[in-house]
């Protein structure tokens, strides 16, 4: 795994290629506006040409402006002296978020109930279960 993480492959071309990706999005957004850099994504780089993706037409009107200046500051980097411009696309990106975590309260008299019903039901795993949820009712201080 490691070999072909090196660059030796198809995979180590593609993680060296993904590396120079990362280098020129992160040295283009140094060089910008904040509110301005949190909107710019490079896609890919094909035939000299640097694929800019951006979220909203607002921020690729604006990235246009902005265009002889990135394109000398791209200059900079090492592996991107012969990038000839940009093709700029709106696609909306968004990170992965991870799920809001919905914690749910068990009141202490629904815990009593529960207990109650678990202490008159005949079946053993049916009781476990109910005593089992009956255990996560809030504490009292």
């Amino acid at each position: 795994m490691s070999r072909l993480l090196e660059g030796r492959g198809e995979l180590g071309t593609l993680m060296r290629m993904a590396r120079l990706i990362e280098r020129a999005q992160q040295h283009l957004r140094d060089h910008l506006p904040a509110e301005l850099a949190e909107h710019l994504f490079v896609g890919g780089f094909h035939d000299g040409r640097l694929t800019v993706i951006t979220d909203r037409a607002v921020w690729l009107t604006r990235l246009r402006y902005e265009q002889a200046q990135l394109l000398s500051r791209l200059h900079e980097l090492p592996g991107f002296e012969a990038v000839s411009g940009f093709d700029f696309k709106v696609r909306p990106v968004r990170p992965p978020k991870a799920p809001v975590r919905q914690t749910r309260r068990l009141p202490a008299r629904a815990a009593d109930e529960l207990s109650s019903c678990a202490a008159d039901v005949d079946d053993p795993r049916l009781r476990r279960a109910l005593e089992r949820l009956a255990s996560h009712a809030e504490q009292e201080p």
